[in-house]
């Protein structure tokens, strides 16, 4: 045997066996490529039912979203009817209210200071009263 047939020979050998590692690799993709399709078969079959929720779930959140709508709206207008009729309460009631108050605080007012008058009066009258008679 010559030299070249011995590296003919041991090249022919390593073909062999890197021939049988790649049908050892491809044997082994083909298992992982159908266990993948069997995994998308899978969540293919769960994911539509869960996508139908899902919508189902989208379309009842929005109906309760339009019924707070119309819950904020009315108490919107419950808030603009408060204000208004607080408003005219006040510039009905409240402005005779202060004019009372202010009536009454001037009348008790009168009131004091006339009494502080007829008792400033009596005051200086005894203080006189009271000379004239040190006097006489």
């Amino acid at each position: 045997m010559s030299a070249g047939a011995v590296v003919g020979l041991i090249f022919a050998i390593f073909f062999a066996v890197g021939v049988v590692f790649l049908c050892v690799v491809l044997l082994r993709l083909a298992q992982v490529l159908k266990e993948t399709k069997q995994l998308v078969a899978g969540i293919s079959e769960k994911t539509s039912p869960l996508l139908t929720e899902i919508t189902t779930t989208v379309v009842t959140t929005n109906q309760q979203l339009g019924k707070v709508d119309v819950i904020t709206d009315n108490v919107s207008n419950i808030s603009t009817n408060a204000s208004a009729l607080a408003s005219t309460f006040s510039a009905t009631v409240g402005g005779p209210m202060i004019k009372a108050a202010a009536f009454s605080y001037g009348v008790r007012s009168a009131l004091a200071n006339r009494r502080r008058a007829d008792v400033e009066k009596r005051v200086k009258a005894e203080i006189k009263a009271a000379r004239r008679t040190r006097k006489d």
